[in-house]
């Protein structure tokens, strides 16, 4: 299961200050780790959301060793964003993997939430409506989306169509990525995208452009693979049909690299990575002080959020 990857890691504490300033209107050239220290701790983020409008972001929290997630949020006010906080209906059960509507109305994630008691059960997509400044209870999507298997990563298009990681059998993969089409006011039974997309190995958490004229996506064990998992594109061709995908070869590292996203105005690519700066040896011997320094650095091997001028994907769509 790639979504929920059991992960040897350590956990720190630290300090967040109140507000920050993060400014969206100019991303960086190279990927570069997003809002050190703010957002993009010592602990473990990963996955990423901006609202359409830019003024609120949603990411995943993760405590490692029992595998436990948290939906969280920043809100900008001004030039400022206000500190990391769980989200409203967020904080019992594991939820993960955020994204938005295209019209910002909706929130879908991924819980194990139960339907009704208290008692965890499998993985499935999730949503929660705007109501007034907050968000409403969560609602599951329902059958033919959610099953007595897992699903991960929602991700919509402009059109209501979702897409979503699931491991079916009759799939393609040992893990694959589907698609529920949206018409007439009900989601259809799920198809597996085709071998532009998938592969005999592991595709997942697949974002989704909102005219689905291009995906981003991981997968691991590709013979192309840096390491752990890589990113991978596929762009749609004049027949409307997806191309081969292409290694994201300029992000990838040799850890895990995963959970794209674009913001709206496709000026934004953000993702979630696992690279590190971490020594594996040092030229004097180190202290006990300089060893936890080491270890509570923001690329200290936990998942960081990544981002870059969505320009830099430019030659992947030749």
């Amino acid at each position: 299961m790639r979504s929920l990857m059991k992960f040897f890691i350590p956990i720190f504490v630290f300090t967040t200050v109140n507000c920050q300033q993060i400014d969206l209107a100019h991303p960086p050239k190279a990927a570069t780790v997003f809002a050190e220290n703010f957002i993009s701790t010592s602990m473990y983020e990963r996955d990423f959301a901006i609202t359409p409008g830019g003024t609120e972001i949603y990411y995943t929290t993760m405590i490692p060793f029992s595998n436990f997630q948290t939906l969280v949020y920043c809100k900008r006010q001004g030039k400022k964003w206000t500190a990391p906080q769980v989200v409203s209906f967020s904080g019992k059960f594991s939820d993960l993997e955020p994204a938005f509507s295209a019209d910002g109305k909706k929130l879908f994630f991924s819980s194990n939430r139960p339907l009704d008691g208290d008692k965890i059960k499998d993985f499935d997509i999730w949503y929660v409506e705007r109501v007034n400044n907050g968000w409403s209870e969560p609602r599951n999507a329902g059958a033919p989306v959610n099953t007595a298997a897992d699903e991960f990563f929602p991700s919509v298009a402009a059109n209501g169509n979702l897409y979503y990681t699931a491991q079916y059998k009759g799939g393609i993969g040992r893990e694959d990525i589907y698609l529920s089409k949206w018409e007439n006011g009900s989601y259809q039974p799920a198809t597996v995208l085709d071998t532009m997309v998938n592969s005999a190995v592991f595709e997942f958490n697949a974002f989704i452009s909102p005219d689905e004229k291009f995906i981003i996506f991981s997968s691991q064990g590709r013979k192309d693979e840096k390491g752990r998992g890589d990113l991978y594109i596929s762009v749609k061709d004049g027949s409307d049909k997806w191309k081969q995908a292409k290694n994201l070869s300029i992000f990838n590292s040799d850890r895990l690299d995963y959970c794209p996203f674009v913001s709206a105005d496709k000026k934004i690519f953000f993702f979630t990575s696992e690279s590190h700066s971490l020594k594996r040896s040092f030229e004097k011997a180190v202290n006990y002080n300089e060893l936890v320094h080491t270890a509570r650095q923001v690329r200290n091997g936990t998942g960081n959020i990544y981002w870059v001028d969505f320009s830099a994907l430019d030659e992947y769509f030749k």
